[in-house]
């Protein structure tokens, strides 16, 4: 890869991957490593032209917490600690770190008070996202405060000599109103970076992978209907062309019509070989009578591994098996690359293949946000409208019918999950949405329609907007428009008497109610 090179050293932050995203918005080429496998021999091999330091859980007060590579530091280049990365660079290079009384936790108005090349275009006062417990409480000889904020008197610290930037605050989440041209500040008036990574850059650099991790092996690729898994299968095509077989595997838990649109798809608009696997019965009476939702991804996560083992032997033999793994799927299950990470909850296409298959994964995508897979799918000629789609899980409906599945269960989804979204198309909202739909409730509630009692289940209705999947805001419908909705849902769905809207951000919770 010939692109000048910007190093994101990973303390195990859950939002250390905005950084990327960030930077590569900016054309800066980005990698993210954890801290423990960033040492001497890797940062004169990787060459970095400057390094961004994130945060993490961690406190630096602790015993045995982690700390950069002193060769970090002596390296020459430019260097942004953020939150944690600032604290351990503070203390790393002689200063000190407090657990402070006064946590800073959500939104803080930042004092800017001198001048400074990270601050260049901004007002006296911005407004960003803080989550520290610690704070620094000393600042190393060569630094000088330029920000501060009401629980934090070294908010922001500068060695200008050096090129040693220290914030206590996340300019990588969206809601620091202008973290981004902070970040664009510190990677092109900083550090110098001429901004020559693109999408079309990375499509290629993707192809050119592929076809040197396969060669002329076979591969199938899991298409479950969705954005991520089309996209990888397209690019993969390009790739490698007839070496690849896409196996479809109808789980009994998709979304209405959704079998026939991708066999369509995929069949007759790209001429790609394609395996419709018909396998309701199978999963359904595995999942019978599970309702913990970590089995239910557990058991559908291994099923999906038994079809794609069959169907691989039945077009001979194939060696590699695809699958469209994006990384907010790898954040959420497991530590990236080693690193500390906390694990949220397990993805059905996260964590390897069983030892039993011998098969090797390619997952061309697993760096990337669902924006940057829109934008790769664009570059791959895809239609806007199919790009255009809300996020659709692999687990398909499972993960929104709580409690038992059941194949009435999932049918009464199925019909109000269609005229949710109908009803979402209809009145024009459908690409202001991230991601919306439907969850059956594991309860039932009295109603009256007509003259009559009812005892039917619970709909509970979901719409978030985010750019990223990592954090998210509820949709703010019209009372309007979730009036008319529940009035249709309860009219034309059998099975439903009442209709609830979900209104919580994540964090705390998630997309996803499962």
């Amino acid at each position: 890869m010939e692109h000048e090179q910007l190093l994101i050293v990973d303390f195990g932050s859950q939002v250390t991957k905005l950084i990327a995203r960030r930077v590569r918005e900016m054309g800066v080429y980005s990698e993210i490593h954890p801290f423990n496998k960033v040492n001497a021999d890797f940062l004169k091999a990787y060459n970095p032209k400057a390094i961004i330091l994130s945060g993490g859980p961690s406190s630096v007060t602790e015993a045995n917490s982690p700390r950069a590579d002193e060769l970090v530091f002596k390296l020459g280049v430019p260097v942004l600690g953020i939150c944690y990365g600032q604290q351990t660079m503070c203390e790393q290079l002689g200063g000190a770190v407090e657990t402070s009384e006064e946590k800073e936790f959500g939104r803080a108005d930042l004092k800017i008070i001198d001048k400074s090349r990270l601050f260049e275009g901004l007002s006296d006062t911005e407004r960003v996202w803080m989550s520290h417990g610690d704070r620094v409480s000393n600042i190393p000889k060569g630094f000088e405060i330029i920000a501060k904020s009401e629980n934090a008197p070294f908010a922001a610290i500068e060695d200008e000599a050096r090129r040693f930037y220290g914030v206590q605050f996340h300019p990588e989440v969206v809601h620091t109103v202008n973290g981004a041209r902070m970040l664009h500040n510190f990677t092109h008036n900083i550090a110098g970076f001429k901004g020559d990574w693109t999408m079309a850059a990375f499509k290629d650099e993707a192809i050119a992978a592929i076809r040197n991790q396969v060669g002329d092996g076979k591969v199938i690729c899991g298409l479950s209907g969705g954005v991520d898994s089309s996209v990888a299968a397209v690019l993969i095509h390009e790739a490698i062309g007839e070496q690849l077989t896409c196996v479809y595997v109808d789980t009994g838990m998709m979304r209405k019509g959704e079998s026939d649109q991708v066999v369509s798809l995929f069949r007759e608009h790209y001429n790609i070989n394609l395996i419709h696997v018909d396998a309701e019965d199978e999963f359904l009476s595995l999942l019978e009578g599970v309702i913990d939702p970590e089995r239910k991804r557990k058991i559908i996560g291994g099923t999906f591994i038994d079809i794609f083992e069959r169907e691989a032997k039945k077009v001979g033999g194939a060696k590699y098996l695809a699958q469209g793994t994006l990384y907010p799927d790898v954040i959420e299950s497991v530590s990236f690359d080693g690193g500390p990470s906390v694990t949220i909850k397990s993805h059905h296409n996260v964590g390897g293949l069983p030892d039993r298959m011998d098969m090797e994964l390619v997952e061309p995508l697993r760096e990337l946000f669902k924006d940057e897979v829109r934008a790769l799918g664009r570059e791959l000629g895809l239609h806007e409208d199919f790009v255009q789609r809300h996020p659709f899980p692999g687990p398909g409906l499972a993960i929104r019918c709580p409690g038992a599945i059941t194949k009435d269960r999932l049918e009464i989804l199925r019909e109000a999950d269609a005229v949710y979204l109908d009803q979402i198309r209809k009145h024009g909202l459908y690409n202001e949405i991230w991601q919306a739909f439907a969850v059956l409730l594991p309860v039932q509630t009295v109603g009256v329609m007509g003259d009559g009692r009812t005892y039917d289940y619970v709909l509970a209705l979901r719409a978030v907007t985010s750019t990223d999947g990592m954090t998210a805001d509820y949709y703010p419908y019209s009372h309007e428009f979730l009036s008319e909705t529940a009035t249709r849902i309860i009219n034309e769905c059998r099975g439903v008497n009442r209709v609830v809207y979900d209104v919580t951000s994540k964090p705390p919770g998630t997309i996803e109610w499962e």
